[in-house]
């Protein structure tokens, strides 16, 4: 495990949520309707260049009684935060880094649309049957990633 973001650091940065949900469930997800989210894994890319940076982003995306937001909040109410790897960086890179999550052996696209209406991609969200592995994505970036495990918590 590496640094996380302290109080006090409102570094900008890209970061992915790696969520679990236990179960099939069918979520209302804001403007995308109710969709059926099938049990594993999920990878959610986003980035925070906004007062606070990825500290308060993050911490954000941690709390588990909030007002929704954004797409990922309907997906936390009902899935756990596994681990979080994220990345202090001046440019934002969530398209690139959804582009390299899309071709990753075992991803799958549940929600078109999910988390992605300020760009072009198809989506921000994948789903995994099995945990995505941290090691091939992390040769394909080209910044240092750091993570946190909260697998144990």
């Amino acid at each position: 495990m590496e640094t996380f973001p302290e109080s006090g650091d409102s570094r900008a940065g890209t970061y992915v949520l790696v969520l679990k949900l236990d179960g099939d469930t069918a979520i209302p997800a804001g403007r995308l309707g109710c969709l059926e989210f099938p049990a594993g894994f999920y990878t959610y890319i986003g980035s925070a260049f906004g007062p606070g940076g990825l500290r308060a982003r993050i911490g954000r995306h941690l709390k588990r009684s909030k007002k929704c937001r954004w797409h990922v909040d309907y997906l936390r109410r009902f899935a756990r935060i596994r681990e979080i790897w994220y990345t202090f960086h001046p440019e934002k890179a969530e398209c690139r880094w959804a582009q390299i999550l899309r071709q990753t052996r075992g991803s799958e696209i549940i929600a078109p649309g999910f988390g992605s209406s300020d760009c072009r991609c198809g989506t921000h969200l994948f789903h995994f049957k099995r945990k995505p592995g941290i090691k091939t994505f992390r040769r394909k970036i080209s910044v240092r990633l750091h993570v946190k495990d909260f697998s144990l918590d």
